[in-house]
């Protein structure tokens, strides 16, 4: 009687155990839905280390060819930090995806239709995009590494063979039989067999660790195509037909990373017991290498299943940022030639002075240092990336062509290379030249701050004017911010001239960042000297020097 009490007790405390868990569960799934309606249409708070950046490139780099954003117009034009405002990625396959798409600006429209339709249906439709998103969170990230680390690296390990592992394994049966008839001999043939298991066991393990770690990512991956299917969004039927195709090649590999997956690393006997037993058996090495032919197998089928699901959390991501900006125009594309936007704007600005501009050739931008120009050459560039990769523009419209875009704005000296400012700017230069002649599948839409500046100004407007108009015509256009005067008058018959102008009030400096009609006609930059508090003598000097150059042409 009271070994039944006894029984019974140990299981209504167990049944509470799992109860509990069960009620755990449920309620952790239910904060994280509601986190998920809050947070929706919220910039992302991620924080990000540098290496973490070269990881969610891994993608990128594994699928780049043909045209892309190269490092030079990444960095100018800060694209970093536009991924991280529209990251509302949680799965590692949304999140290098994300940064794919961003990086590979389409060149044609075949997309587009496709992507409106579903980026506006998860906007429209909360409770699918809940479930959606619910089911990337179970995929996770893949933490230290990217799963293509791994995926790429699969051929450093070698032909995996089970052949010693089975044969140490079926030699356990002689020595047990040694022990029923030769006890002595039959207990030092077991031990020697389980030390040298123990021993090969470390060595093996460490090298498979990593891989067993992706393994289980693309496991759970698998799984959340599995609950993607079951959702039943009718929108995503043609997604789900080509996922549940690409599972059905994994059902092997499903089965015996399941019995990977026990984790042997808590101090209960059982675990203890686990874990022993696969040391001296090496049973989870010998499941691992069966996988491990899977998986080399269908390397493509596994990055076919990633990218599908990484397209589709990256468009629920650029729901969110859609929402999260406000202002918003879905961008209309042509093939004559006009780029215009009414009402422009840059992303990372708080409360940005909008712009309208109209051209059917290319702009000189002038106007003084913090005038705006850089700022505004940036916001048409950004703009202009992203009406290509998410078809989403910061504007009330905005109107292009498909371009390859390129930059030459933020440039430093090479001090690795021993390159000087100059050589680093005609390098960066000469790349887009290269680009308009030798790459004729889109035309070229490049921005570039401060022509040649790291040179003398005789040479400088020579050789900035023959550039310029290298970079005018039917397959380029474009953007040009100068403190040279003199181009505006070199170049008028390619560019239209645009400024920006400030306003010296009350002994401050007022920048106002509206665009206007024509070449800059005000000269504040020795004024900013006398507010900032030089020497009286210093700024007279200046503006007489400077008044006499332009009255003679001569400095002497």
């Amino acid at each position: 009687m009271e070994i039944i009490i006894f029984m019974s007790g140990i299981i209504i405390v167990l049944f509470g155990f799992f109860i509990k868990g069960f009620y755990d569960q449920k309620k952790t799934i239910k904060s994280f839905r509601q986190k998920l309606k809050e947070n929706y249409g919220k910039y992302p708070e991620k924080n990000y280390k540098p290496e973490q950046y070269e990881n969610i490139a891994k993608y990128y780099l594994k699928h780049k060819k043909g045209y892309s954003i190269d490092d030079i117009t990444w960095n100018d034009l800060d694209m970093d930090t536009i991924f991280m405002l529209m990251n509302h990625t949680n799965s590692s396959a949304g999140e290098e995806y994300l940064y794919h798409r961003l990086r590979t600006p389409e060149l044609n429209g075949d997309k587009i239709e496709r992507d409106e339709e579903l980026i506006q249906y998860f906007m429209d439709h909360e409770e699918d995009r809940i479930k959606l998103q619910l089911a990337f969170s179970k995929m996770g990230n893949t933490g230290k590494y990217s799963i293509y680390d791994y995926l790429e690296f699969l051929d450093v390990l070698g032909s995996r063979d089970n052949a010693k592992h089975i044969v140490a394994d079926i030699l356990y049966l002689p020595a047990i039989v040694f022990t029923l008839f030769m006890p002595a001999y039959g207990i030092m043939f077991l031990i020697a067999l389980m030390i040298y298991n123990m021993l090969t066991y470390s060595k093996e393990k460490s090298e498979i660790q990593p891989y067993i770690i992706s393994f289980f990512y693309v496991l759970r991956v698998i799984k959340s195509v599995g609950e993607i299917s079951k959702l039943n969004i009718d929108i995503l039927k043609p997604n789900c037909d080509s996922l549940n195709g690409l599972r059905r090649v994994f059902k092997n590999f499903e089965k015996r990373s399941k019995k990977l997956a026990k984790d042997d690393s808590n101090a209960d006997p059982l675990a203890i017991f686990a874990l022993y037993f696969k040391m001296i058996t090496h049973s989870d090495i010998i499941i691992f290498n069966n996988i491990y032919i899977d998986v080399k197998k269908h390397v493509k089928d596994i990055d076919t299943i990633l990218t599908e699901t990484g397209y589709l959390e990256s468009i629920i991501a650029i729901g969110a940022f859609r929402k999260s900006i406000g202002d918003y125009c879905l961008p209309k594309f042509n093939h004559n030639g006009l780029l215009e936007a009414k009402n422009l704007y840059h992303p990372m600005i708080m409360n940005p002075v909008k712009n309208c501009f109209s051209c059917n050739r290319g702009m000189l931008l002038t106007g003084s240092n913090a005038s705006g120009k850089s700022t505004f050459l940036k916001t048409i560039a950004i703009n202009a990336i992203l009406a290509q990769t998410i078809h989403t523009c910061m504007a009330d419209e905005f109107h292009s062509e498909f371009y390859r875009v390129y930059s030459s704005m933020a440039l430093t000296d090479n001090l690795d290379g021993g390159d000087s400012y100059y050589i680093v700017e005609i390098k960066s230069l000469k790349r887009i030249l290269d680009a308009v002649a030798l790459d004729h599948s889109a035309p070229v839409l490049c921005f570039v701050d401060e022509v040649l500046r790291g040179t003398n100004t005789v040479e400088r407007i020579a050789a900035s004017t023959q550039i310029l108009r290298s970079l005018t015509g039917e397959r380029v256009k474009c953007f040009a911010a100068t403190h040279d005067i003199e181009l505006t008058h070199l170049l008028e018959e390619q560019y239209d001239n645009n400024h920006f102008e400030e306003e010296v009030i009350e002994g401050d400096v007022v920048f106002h960042y509206e665009l206007l009609n024509g070449r800059a006609t005000t000269r504040n930059a020795i004024k900013l000297l006398s507010i900032i508090g030089y020497n009286e003598k210093i700024i007279a000097s200046a503006e007489g020097l400077a008044e006499k150059f332009l009255k003679t042409g001569q400095w002497v």
